[in-house]
C-alpha cells in the first residue's frame, strides 16, 4: 500500500524568523522556509519558502527544483535571455 501525507493552509505556516537571502542582487531581500516532507533517503524534500521582493541568482547545476507559487508573483529570466511571470496557482521548475 502507498503511504501519503498532505499538506493545508501553505500561505499560513510558520516559517520561523526571515533571514537575509545570500544571494540577493538588488535590495535588502529576506527568506524563510520550512521542510514539510523528506523522502527516507534524503533525497528529495518538499517544503514551503518565502522571499521578500527583489532581485536574486538561483543557480541549480547538480539539482532541480519544483516550485508552485502560492501568493506573489515571481519575474524568471534565463540564460538564454528568456523571461516569464509566474503567479499564484502556477507551477515552474529550475
Amino acid at each position: 500500500m502507498t503511504d501519503f501525507q498532505t499538506f493545508a493552509h501553505l500561505a499560513s505556516i510558520d516559517l520561523g524568523e526571515p533571514e537575509p537571502k545570500p544571494t540577493s542582487i538588488s535590495g535588502d531581500q529576506f527568506e524563510a522556509s520550512t521542510t514539510l516532507w523528506t523522502s527516507p533517503d534524503g533525497a528529495l524534500e518538499v517544503g514551503v519558502w518565502e522571499c521578500t521582493p527583489g532581485r536574486f541568482t538561483a543557480s541549480r547545476e547538480t539539482n532541480s527544483e519544483t516550485c508552485h507559487i502560492v501568493s506573489g508573483r515571481v519575474s524568471l529570466h534565463g540564460p538564454d535571455g528568456r523571461s516569464e511571470d509566474v503567479g499564484p496557482g502556477e507551477m515552474l521548475v529550475l
